[in-house]
């Protein structure tokens, strides 16, 4: 079992930052590819960034592509999501998700997850 919790969330205008933390329980968390979802509301959840376990490489929506940065800390069982320039179509509820030795094939499909945090809310003002 692997809990997830996110932080980071919060208030920012048009053309700023905020950085998502993810931090997961247990002992094998650099076996899990770790993604970052979006819901904003009225929406589907929809992918934002993944980083997958076996070689680190990432992967972005083109929507978040040139702007977002996930990252992870093996030490410290968390991974990151560093957001710059954001839009006011940002806005949402962020959620990380962890696959245990996923395939990269399936890192923008959230249902092949297996654990999910509770979300942290972004919102950019415009």
């Amino acid at each position: 079992q692997v809990q997830l919790v996110e932080s980071g969330g919060g208030l920012v205008q048009a053309g700023g930052s905020l950085r998502l933390s993810c931090a997961a329980s247990g002992r094998t968390f650099s076996s899990y590819s770790m993604g970052w979802f979006r819901q904003a509301p009225g929406k589907e959840r929809e992918f934002v960034a993944a980083i997958y376990w076996s070689d680190g490489n990432t992967y972005y929506a083109d929507s978040v592509k040139g702007r977002f940065t996930i990252s992870r800390d093996n030490a410290k069982n968390t991974v990151y999501l560093q957001m710059n320039s954001l839009k006011p179509e940002d806005t949402a509820v962020y959620y990380c998700a962890a696959a245990l030795h996923s395939s990269r094939l399936i890192l923008q499909q959230g249902v092949r997850y297996d654990y999910w945090g509770q979300g942290t809310q972004v919102t950019v003002s415009s």
